[in-house]
């Protein structure tokens, strides 16, 4: 389909204005919202990812394309959410209490969403409180969390130990990343995964689901 290739394009190529232009154009036509994020949306997303591990696309090529990406999910948001049509998964995000860096968490949040998630961006500087309640509120699949400081670190196992005595670890599970993070640290603290870029906690998430689907 013509619409579909035009917004695959221009997600690839990081045109946020041509995007908006394209999805407005295929849902006057009569295309299916989630047909748009499936067959344009997460295949130009996956192949951005794909782009960025071979290190053709760089940081700044990512960002482009998920504003790209964000331009045409949020003309179809409130019409999946009118249909009662959910995303795959649902994820809470945040950078942890005390670290105010959020590139790589935006763009994480960007390349989630762009993979099909509904994600539930809580900022930086997140309290373990904060991730509590919005797991508490929103119900979701997955946390993430992202330092970028290594004393904002522990903030990460106080997150997770805040779970666990509000009952709620069970019910989730936990995925951290950032600079100073490590395979060896998430493994210490209990986290259930660790990715060292946005293409990965995509690549996470989705293994993760098919692990519990299977």
């Amino acid at each position: 389909m013509a619409q579909s290739k035009d917004l695959y394009d221009a997600i690839l190529n990081g045109d946020a204005k041509k995007a908006r232009a394209t999805t407005e154009a295929a849902l006057a036509a009569g295309v299916p919202p989630m047909e748009l994020i499936q067959e344009s949306m997460v295949s130009a997303m996956d192949e951005v990812g794909r782009l960025f591990e071979a290190e053709e696309y760089f940081v700044p090529e990512l960002l482009l394309s998920a504003r790209a990406m964000k331009s045409s999910l949020d003309l179809l948001k409130p019409l999946l959410s009118a249909s009662g049509q959910k995303m795959s998964a649902r994820v809470v995000i945040g950078t942890v209490k005390g670290d105010l860096h959020d590139i790589g968490k935006n763009i994480v949040a960007s390349m989630l969403e762009g993979g099909g998630f509904e994600v539930i961006d809580l900022g930086t500087d997140v309290s373990p409180e904060s991730f509590v309640a919005a797991v508490k509120e929103r119900n979701p699949q997955f946390v993430c969390m992202s330092a970028l400081l290594t004393v904002t670190m522990p903030s990460m196992k106080t997150t997770i130990d805040a779970l666990k005595t509000a009952g709620l670890r069970t019910q989730v599970k936990v995925l951290v990343g950032g600079a100073p993070v490590t395979t060896q640290y998430a493994k210490e603290i209990g986290a259930d995964g660790f990715s060292e870029n946005a293409n990965g906690a995509v690549s996470l998430v989705k293994n993760l689901l098919a692990g519990e689907a299977a």
